[in-house]
């Protein structure tokens, strides 16, 4: 059985960074059940707006949340009073001082979490899977995607027995680590049980400078073809002396 890895988390320190950007001995705990907190009550409370990511920064006792959704208006409301509502709210479940940063989404059908919940909530209005995976593929790949893999689990269609699907277009090279491939899962709640919705898509290699070779110093050997026998070379492209004719063996 082959044992898989999370795309980003294979990725971390690499070309990929944390949702969660602090550092505490003391508090390390209590902060990190809180970024979870918080990440579901904001899952909650904005659940049409478009939550692809949610970013948490901590200084000292003051929390900064940046929040990334193809929808901003909906989280920012009119004239800001949705995020101000949202800010207390987080507040008074955090007990300090919060501020939200909203991050607009430009190109959602690149985006592989919200990719993965527009599939999930088309599984649960009964649509059949097949095309919804199809259509997401196409709109993906129109928008620039080198690549998509559409996998789907579980009772598809109300079957007895859980099964799994996936559909895949261009190539999806999860090996690479400079290759930019986003990840996204989620899960659709129907009449008949749960069904797990994970999406990869591939938008390019990232050429960071973490990423690069290293420098080959003066004085290194440089790799070359291995050769048999106790000494390199011998015996090896040279060609064996053709026989005379008069040579022993002949009819002459």
């Amino acid at each position: 059985v082959g044992q898989k890895t999370h795309p980003r988390g294979l990725r971390l320190g690499i070309t990929e960074t944390w949702d969660s950007k602090w550092y505490s001995e003391r508090d390390y705990a209590k902060w990190l059940h809180e970024d979870f907190k918080i990440q579901k009550f904001i899952k909650e409370q904005l659940a049409r707006a478009g939550i692809s990511r949610i970013e948490i920064e901590r200084v000292a006792d003051r929390c900064s949340i940046n929040i990334h959704t193809a929808r901003p208006g909906i989280v920012i409301g009119r004239r800001g009073a949705e995020a101000e509502k949202l800010q207390a709210l987080l507040e008074k479940e955090v007990g300090c001082p919060v501020r939200i940063n909203v991050s607009e989404i430009r190109e959602p059908e690149l985006d592989a979490q919200l990719v993965a919940e527009d599939v999930a909530m088309q599984i649960e209005r009964r649509a059949g899977f097949k095309q919804a995976m199809r259509r997401k593929i196409s709109g993906s790949i129109q928008a620039g995607a080198l690549g998509i893999k559409i996998m789907v689990s579980g009772r598809l269609d109300g079957k007895e027995i859980a099964r799994t699907e996936s559909s895949i277009e261009g190539r999806v090279p999860l090996h690479t680590l400079r290759a930019n491939v986003d990840y996204g899962f989620t899960e659709a709640t129907t009449t008949y049980g749960k069904i797990g919705v994970k999406t990869w898509i591939f938008k390019g290699r990232r050429e960071d400078a973490g990423s690069q070779r290293p420098e080959r110093r003066r004085g290194d050997r440089r790799p070359g073809p291995r050769q048999s026998g106790g000494e390199q070379g011998r015996g090896r492209g040279r060609r064996r002396p053709r026989r005379s004719e008069g040579g022993p063996g002949s009819n002459s």
